[in-house]
């Protein structure tokens, strides 16, 4: 049989595309703001992960495009050989630092991040424990990895539990989850998690790609809003989202780290991150230090914005444990309606973003919102409306 056979039989884009509701794929014309120009008109933007708005900022550009004067546009190589430059070293120094962990290295993205750390720390005989909401690269670093998968409920610290019993006491484990989930915007609950590890001689990791900016002191991420800091074993994260880049990395105990750098092979034979990506992570991370203020500032139009769909008669997915993240999803339930809102949402000049299956369960369609500390209140008061307009008459 042709393994092409597939591909020619799969019709489930064109299908929609006939239909003229096709979400996916419209290009953006302009810099990546608070509104931008997409395929010829204006849009809210309530749909990117540019939570502190620091794409356009002017001393954060600045930064990449004074490393392409300097280091040139690529290394043309891989960390491990001839692709680390001071900067990528300044940066993992830096963050280090600002996570007040013992070092760092970094990634070319954020997928690459879990798929190297995972599959490097989890061995053969080791086991691996989800939550089942995880983002998809820390299961694809659980596939690349020799060890055993088991996973839990969504944030179901009694299935967590009966997840660490099974692991025998000679073998090693690792309790990975999000710190924010980035289709539902919901959180981690880490001071339980932290407490079962504990308990049951298991490691610790936390993805906080959507909490790195936007909670904790300073913006420093999930942990750091209970005080975790100190015992949560690793932190992942991307330079895609706050800090305005791309990329991602890895911050532990000195040990560690320098296992996961001579190790993972998705770092060992990658090439390194750009000069200009690395630098902007640099600046923006720097930007994110000086002005402490910035997550409050996003913290506070979340809230905002929350009560402004509230007031509105829209039905949002409540964020759990009480944290107004910058994720709003408002359900649109079934998956036509869904397509449909969207597709209305865009004509009326705001960006947002389909969750469809398998990402939600049947019946459960979401529009996921995002915010940025760039936004204003009179700019979602906007976008609010516009979105109320459409789904005000939206049925189960």
């Amino acid at each position: 049989m042709d393994i092409f056979k597939k591909c020619f039989e799969w019709t489930q884009a064109d299908e929609v595309k006939s239909a003229g509701l096709y979400p996916y794929f419209h290009h953006l014309e302009s810099r990546q703001d608070s509104e931008v120009v997409m395929e010829g008109k204006r849009r809210i933007m309530l749909g990117s992960n540019n939570y502190l708005g620091l794409t356009i900022c002017p001393e954060v550009m600045e930064a990449g495009i004074k490393a392409i004067e300097k280091y040139g546009t690529g290394c043309s190589g891989s960390r491990f050989l001839n692709g680390t430059l001071d900067l990528h070293l300044e940066l993992e120094a830096e963050l280090a630092g600002f996570l007040e962990k013992d070092d760092a290295i970094t990634f070319g993205t954020g997928f690459q991040s879990n798929a190297g750390i995972i599959s490097a720390l989890v061995g053969m005989h080791d086991y691996v424990i989800c939550d089942r909401e995880n983002h998809a690269s820390i299961y694809a670093g659980c596939q690349l990895s020799f060890g055993k998968m088991l996973r839990y409920r969504h944030n179901d610290m009694a299935e967590l539990e009966d997840c660490l019993k099974k692991v025998p006491e000679d073998r090693g484990a690792l309790v990975v989850t999000d710190g924010v989930f980035s289709m539902g915007g919901d959180v981690a609950n880490l001071p339980e998690i932290v407490r079962l590890a504990k308990k049951y001689g298991a490691r610790t990791m936390v993805d906080d790609a959507h909490g790195l900016g936007v909670m904790g002191r300073g913006g420093r991420g999930r942990a750091f809003h209970y005080g975790l800091e100190k015992d949560v074993d690793i932190y992942m994260g991307t330079f895609s989202k706050s800090l305005a880049s791309l990329g991602g990395y890895l911050a532990g105990e000195s040990k560690v780290v320098d296992f996961v750098r001579h190790t993972s092979r998705p770092f060992i034979f990658s090439a390194s991150m750009p000069p200009a990506n690395t630098a902007v992570a640099l600046a923006a991370l720097r930007h994110l230090e000086a002005h402490p203020e910035l997550p409050e500032r996003l913290r506070s139009l979340s809230s905002y914005a929350r009560e402004g769909f509230a007031a509105r008669g829209i039905r949002i997915r409540e964020s759990a444990m009480g944290y107004p993240t910058p994720i709003i999803p408002l359900y649109t339930y079934a998956v036509e309606a869904t397509l449909a809102a969207v597709k209305r949402v865009y004509e009326a000049g705001v960006y947002v973003n389909p969750v469809l299956p398998p990402a939600t369960p049947e019946g459960e369609c979401l529009l996921r919102t995002s915010y940025m500390a760039s936004h204003t209140e009179k700019l979602l008061d906007e976008a609010m409306d516009k979105i109320a307009g459409v789904l005000g008459g939206l049925e189960r």
